[in-house]
């Protein structure tokens, strides 16, 4: 007898009942998801503040006159104001606990699951919070971003150093308010770029990775076969660089129709809109590689930014899982295959139409040695892979102290210059080229730099995961075909949003935990070519 033949007898009484409460049940989903609903306006309307303060600190570092810095650090404190009072409403916290029972959020991987989850962790974030100190933080960074600038400009760190007083005093603040029982004030502020990253795993990670990198460059030093950089240190015409820079861009998949390059100080991404994404780099009359790694790195964020579902945009699903996959994004574009020999095969007529007098004899070998040159250097962003992530090193270091108080800021000149030192093997000569080389701690960023090596992580194990599903990605890039990995990351990474922690992430994508050995070995794979190691 099958359930489509047989025929039911109930009582009449036990038959009304059925139908109440299947009624019931229809009527509690469909409460759910009106409550669902109007929760995610609320993050949807914060997002277009938010996004609105972000167009207004662009235009900060694009264009305003220097004149209007106090008014403009008046209009995005007001606005981070209403984000937050948007955002700690009592009625969410009313909202989540009404949907706490329901089943469509009982998946923690799903749209709504996470969202659900991941809203709820950053209403009890924020609630923590007063507004008074969430405007006065976003007033100091608009203020402390201009004040770095003229300083670094004019190479005088007194300038600055008033604003980064102000800046730690309010970081500080927000930690001691934000901390759990298990962690201490700076990986509370940690905590907002890579969620439940710690600074004692973070620390063995990183020693054990200098211990690897400080060998290899001791080979790399070491080899017979050191690198002519003379070929990328001509002068270069910066309106040859715009050109070309847009002309990478483009190639790798950056819609210019959804987004647009400026240039800055101290390039970055943001975005608007679902449909409006910002890049900027800079250019260096003397020093092509600024240019060209500046923009594959922050075109690698774009694409990141672009891939996300639209649909979600504002909410956990079409938000980016942490700034670690952020910079993995980036830095897989600018260095895994921007620093390639395919790429440059596939790029070298390119770059010789655009720089004819300068590079208008240069082989694709040539430009791919000078683009792994290996060399201590002072400067992060312009530095090799080798020794980036020592950069990082000395930075995590430093801010720890700063926040910890071990360290003043009367101090800190010459604490980054002995670090450099010991570390990189460099002394910066000026603060330019030391302590006010990056805009990081200006704008509050304090836990930021401890991403750029989980990027680098993340990168090189995604990248593996990605030529093991597709296969000969080094003839794709050689042929100028960027879309099967672009494709590759949209699906494994970008549309994954917040669905997933960065570690659920990474591992999804390549069946094992984060690890340094794919790093370690790209880089080893990579330098044997340029340097023949053994």
């Amino acid at each position: 007898m099958t359930t489509s033949s047989a025929r039911t007898f109930v009582p009449e009484i036990f038959s009304e009942t059925v139908q109440m409460s299947q009624t019931q049940m229809n009527q509690t989903t469909s409460d759910h998801a009106s409550t669902f609903d109007a929760l995610c306006q609320t993050f949807r309307d914060a997002a277009k503040l938010s996004t609105t303060a972000d167009l207004l600190e662009w235009d900060e570092r694009t264009g305003m006159p220097r004149g209007g810095a106090e008014y403009r650090a008046e209009q995005v404190a007001h606005l981070r104001g209403l984000v937050h009072t948007l955002q700690t409403a009592p009625v969410i916290e009313e909202q989540l606990a009404s949907l706490a029972d329901w089943d469509a959020a009982s998946d923690p991987h799903s749209d709504i699951g996470a969202t659900l989850k991941c809203l709820a962790d950053d209403y009890r974030r924020q609630c923590k919070l007063p507004s008074d100190l969430v405007q006065r933080t976003a007033s100091c960074c608009v203020r402390g971003q201009g004040q770095w600038d003229a300083a670094r400009k004019a190479d005088d760190y007194s300038m600055f150093q008033p604003v980064l007083d102000e800046m730690l005093a309010l970081k500080r603040e927000t930690g001691e308010l934000l901390k759990t029982d298990d962690q201490t004030v700076y990986e509370a502020l940690l905590d907002e770029f890579e969620p439940g990253a710690k600074a004692a795993a973070l620390t063995k990670t990183f020693a054990d990775l200098r211990t690897e990198l400080v060998a290899l460059i001791s080979e790399i030093k070491e080899s017979p076969r050191q690198v002519d950089t003379s070929l990328i240190t001509q002068k270069f015409p910066i309106e040859a660089q715009r050109a070309f820079s847009h002309v990478l861009a483009e190639a790798i998949g950056f819609d210019f129709n959804r987004g647009r390059l400026d240039e800055t100080s101290h390039p970055f991404c943001t975005t608007i809109g679902p449909s409006d994404c910002r890049i900027l780099t800079r250019y260096e009359p003397n020093f092509l590689p600024t240019s060209i790694f500046g923009t594959l790195h922050e075109a690698g964020h774009g694409l990141y930014e672009q891939g996300m579902r639209d649909d979600w945009f504002g909410l956990p699903p079409g938000s980016y899982a942490s700034l670690g996959i952020h910079e993995s994004q980036s830095r897989m574009w600018e260095n895994l295959v921007g620093r390639t020999l395919p790429f440059w095969e596939h790029f070298t007529p390119q770059i010789q139409t655009h720089f004819p007098s300068e590079l208008g004899q240069a082989t694709a070998a040539e430009l791919h040695r000078c683009f792994n040159s290996v060399s201590p250097s002072l400067i992060r962003v312009e530095a090799d892979e080798a020794t980036y992530n020592l950069h990082i090193i000395v930075r995590f270091e430093l801010e720890q102290a700063l926040i910890s108080g071990e360290l003043s800021t009367d101090d800190l000149p010459v604490a980054w210059a002995d670090a450099y030192e010991q570390v990189i093997g460099v002394r910066p000569p000026s603060a330019a080229d030391g302590v006010l080389q990056d805009v990081h701690w200006s704008a509050g960023l304090i836990g930021y730099f401890p991403t750029y090596t989980l990027g680098n992580l993340a990168a090189a194990q995604l990248y593996d995961a990605a030529k093991h599903s597709l296969g000969d990605i080094d003839s794709m890039v050689r042929e100028g075909n960027f879309a099967p990995l672009r494709n590759w990351l949209v699906e494994n990474v970008h549309q994954i949003g917040r669905t997933r922690t960065a570690d659920e992430l990474v591992e999804q994508a390549s069946g094992k935990p984060l690890s340094a050995e794919p790093l370690i070995q790209s880089l080893r794979t990579r330098y044997s070519q340029v340097y023949d190691l053994n």
